[in-house]
């Protein structure tokens, strides 16, 4: 019996398992996934929990009871991908062979990265990308009720690139509910342009900023952090002062992906054009944030993206060639604060643009505007996750390719 294995039982690896299971095992295939521990995470609500808005233990299942039966579930440490023999190395000694293998091991916070960073970790400086740091991070903003509070991205690309942009909102809207926000100056510091990548949604999330007296400092390089005088300094000597810093570290690939030599600088795995599969290795596939692409690295990606890579993955073993492609859709709920949120949708080619989503013109959600409907629609999606995202289902009505429909091409004056 041929073996896939994928490494990783978070959002990517759980729904291949799920969508491959049936098919696989009709072809003759079984399945074993391999992660490190049995606790799978719904990495959005990381967000919400310094606000008091989740309870940490809300945000966890075990990963065993995610996967579908059929599947063998190891929980083992990887040491290394022995591309060669087309085995997989673990920590414990044993080696688990492979026709085909995919990874989808994600990306980890890397503080050591930035000098300084970890002097003042959990101290003054705090994450909110971890469980641990999520927790820690609810203490101090409760006690947090004067000075300078910086949201700072170290650098390009991270997981979900519009949560710091939340965070900074949540964060007016957390002071002004406690009566301490004229005490408090919030600034948002990041290496890219503005509010986001593309003009059209920088220039309306940048008017929210402004609206919410949140300071920007754009084009930002971090060379270094002082947490002794509460300082991040840029490489052209520029410097902003904080006294609570919360930080988004520099992103990394998994570690076993450098110790296999199957990674870039930083640790993702380079991939061809189909976005997927290995430059080096046929048998071997990425899906989402371990991959070296141009895509998003954000859940709503990975969800896309499995639609495309499951059709992939079953022509290859069925000897053909699929004829379809994925083009880095993205979605995603930018909380706001005072119970709205803002929804974006686009790709690496068209970015967010205003309109009605998913349906023309019904919606019901609307696109760069921000709606208490929006809002609500964020907070059913942990559901939709749990129940329905996991098990690999197609979410009605939402494709996985990006659709213009429902959309006002502002670019060049024109509705779609």
């Amino acid at each position: 019996m041929k073996n896939l294995v994928i490494l990783g039982a978070g959002t990517g690896g759980t729904i291949m398992a799920n969508k491959l299971v049936g098919p696989l095992r009709s072809r003759g295939w079984k399945i074993t996934v391999i992660d490190k521990d049995d606790n799978h995470y719904y990495q959005p609500g990381f967000l919400l929990v310094p606000f008091g808005l989740y309870h940490p233990e809300d945000l966890v299942r075990r990963r065993s009871h995610l996967l579908p039966r059929g599947v063998e579930f190891l929980t083992a440490e990887v040491e290394e991908i022995k591309s060669q023999s087309k085995s997989v190395k673990l920590a414990d000694g044993r080696e688990i062979k492979y026709d085909l293998l995919l990874i989808a091991t994600g990306a980890q916070l890397c503080p050591e990265e930035t000098p300084g960073l970890l002097d003042g970790w959990r101290k003054n400086i705090f994450d909110y990308y971890s469980i641990e740091g999520a927790t820690a991070l609810a203490e101090k903003l409760n006690e947090f009720k004067e000075g300078t509070l910086v949201v700072h991205i170290n650098e390009m690309p991270i997981k979900c690139n519009v949560s710091p942009l939340e965070f900074a909102f949540l964060a007016d809207w957390f002071f002004h509910k406690k009566g301490v926000r004229e005490n408090i100056k919030i600034v948002y510091v990041t290496p890219i342009s503005g509010a986001f990548t593309r003009p059209v949604a920088t220039r309306y999330l940048g008017d929210l900023q402004a609206e919410k007296k949140i300071e920007v400092e754009s084009f930002f390089m971090t060379e270094k952090v002082d947490p002794v005088n509460g300082q991040i300094i840029c490489y052209d000597g520029r410097k902003v002062s904080f006294d609570l810093l919360v930080t988004i570290p520099t992103n990394f690939g998994s570690e076993v992906i450098k110790r296999s030599g199957l990674g870039d600088e930083m640790n993702f795995v380079p991939v061809d054009k189909s976005g997927f599969r290995s430059e080096k290795y046929a048998d071997i596939f990425v899906l989402g944030d371990a991959a070296g692409n141009d895509w998003t690295k954000a859940g709503a990606v990975v969800h896309f993206a499995s639609e495309i890579l499951d059709k992939i993955i079953l022509a290859e073993i069925d000897g053909r060639k699929a004829k379809v492609e994925f083009d880095g859709h993205a979605n995603c709920f930018i909380e706001t604060g005072f119970g709205k949120a803002v929804v974006i949708d686009y790709n690496h080619e068209i970015e967010p643009l205003p309109g009605k989503y998913p349906l023309p013109l019904i919606g019901p959600m609307s696109l760069l505007e921000e709606t208490r409907l929006n809002h609500w629609a964020k907070l059913a999606f942990e559901w939709v996750y749990w129940h329905w995202l996991l098990k690999g289902r197609s979410v009605p009505f939402v494709p996985a390719l990006m659709s213009m429909r429902g959309k006002k091409d502002v670019r060049f004056g024109k509705s779609s």
